[in-house]
């Protein structure tokens, strides 16, 4: 179906909101998944085309935090392949089941973390005591959250990020520079399952990836600038922005 041009420019726009929110906090799948399903594409070339348009601004969120000095590569040698895999798996099997179980769950599970943040202002403003081996916390959390992201997504971003401070004792900027890697990490799989299964409109794709690599760039360049304050301010507000829509589209 073809687009007018005024459409073009409000997904872009779209695109342009969603990178920023997701360079800092994560989350702007709420905004452009809903722009994608108002534009008239079906829910499964609408999930394709999201998961092209977000890697591309993801990757220069990536790009920007690496520069700075905020990402441990050798990390990452272990969490990538494993989040990788589970992405994939999550997304081949989002093919196969229903996710409603999960679409009623994590609102409640993204309302508690909101709470807990909310309670705890220090939290993540400074790095501490690590809770769990990385070893361990690479396979665990890259098994499930990557699964996750494959097989739903929302919220996912929040929950790396919490996982990161809680278990890791990472402080709040570099837990966010660490979730964008593991972000396109999880990504890409679902989009190559997505790509083999011809769910991606390019054209709208590309509109999106112009907005997007704008407003990663802005809220890269924002974290960077502002540090952990400024990304807790987001990241709450992301969180209960996320968990609100989620219950209204589960009544």
């Amino acid at each position: 179906m073809p687009l007018t041009p005024g459409f073009y420019l409000l997904l872009c726009l779209a695109g342009l909101a969603a990178g920023f929110v997701d360079a800092v906090a994560g989350g702007g799948g709420m905004i452009t998944v809903p722009a994608l399903l108002w534009a008239g594409l079906p829910p499964q070339i609408a999930l394709g085309t999201n998961k092209l348009q977000s890697s591309c601004g993801t990757l220069l969120a990536v790009s920007r935090y690496a520069r700075a000095g905020l990402i441990d590569w050798k990390q990452m040698r272990l969490i990538v392949p494993v989040t990788f895999a589970a992405a994939a798996a999550g997304t081949w099997v989002v093919t196969l089941v229903s996710n409603d179980f999960l679409r009623k769950l994590v609102p409640w599970l993204l309302l508690i973390i909101a709470v807990y943040a909310l309670i705890s202002p220090r939290l993540g403003l400074q790095q501490s005591a690590a809770r769990l081996a990385f070893p361990l916390f690479a396979w665990v959390a890259g098994s499930v959250l990557g699964f996750y992201d494959g097989f739903f997504g929302p919220g996912t971003g929040s929950f790396w990020t919490m996982a990161l401070i809680v278990l890791l004792g990472m402080e709040l900027t570099r837990a966010t520079a660490f979730t964008k890697v593991v972000n396109l990490a999880s990504n890409l799989a679902s989009l190559l399952i997505f790509l083999i299964a011809d769910c991606v409109r390019y054209d709208v794709a590309l509109a999106m990836i112009v907005g997007q690599l704008v407003g990663a760039r802005l809220g890269s360049g924002m974290v960077l600038k502002h540090g952990a304050p400024f990304v807790r301010i987001i990241f709450l507000g992301v969180v209960f922005a996320l968990t609100a829509k989620l219950l209204w589209d589960s009544l």
